[in-house]
């Protein structure tokens, strides 16, 4: 959980703040729309990092928290497919999305395991 908190938050900020760098590294044109969508994408992944970090600390799976569990693994593996669908019709993307789409699947893979499996208490 906190992994996955600090990547949605730092790539949140990064959106939030700077949205026409990111873009750029995307190769995505920054037009008004495009930057305020990312903005609008930050501010999620920004408050989706958050609620992450809150719960960190949370038993989580099977039953226990298995909203946040769900919600993790929908976002996650909706993206991923989104993403190796957009590989899949063009590899010339840039490697930035071929980074991103590898972080969406793991994350998407440990959010299955996690709400399917009996959650393991850590050991004091």
């Amino acid at each position: 959980m906190a992994a996955c908190a600090v990547t949605l938050g730092v790539a949140g900020a990064i959106l939030i703040f700077a949205p026409d760098w990111a873009l750029l590294n995307l190769g995505i044109d920054s037009s008004s729309t495009s930057l305020l969508l990312a903005q609008v994408m930050g501010g999620l992944y920004f408050g989706f990092g958050i609620v992450n970090w809150m719960a960190k600390h949370n038993l989580i799976g099977g039953i226990y928290n298995r909203p946040l569990a769900l919600g993790n693994f929908t976002h996650f593996f909706i993206v991923g497919l989104s993403v190796v669908k957009a590989l899949i019709s063009n590899p010339e993307l840039p490697k930035t999305i071929w980074v991103a789409g590898a972080m969406y699947i793991i994350f998407g893979l440990l959010f299955l395991v996690i709400l399917f499996r009996h959650p393991v208490k850590a050991a004091d």
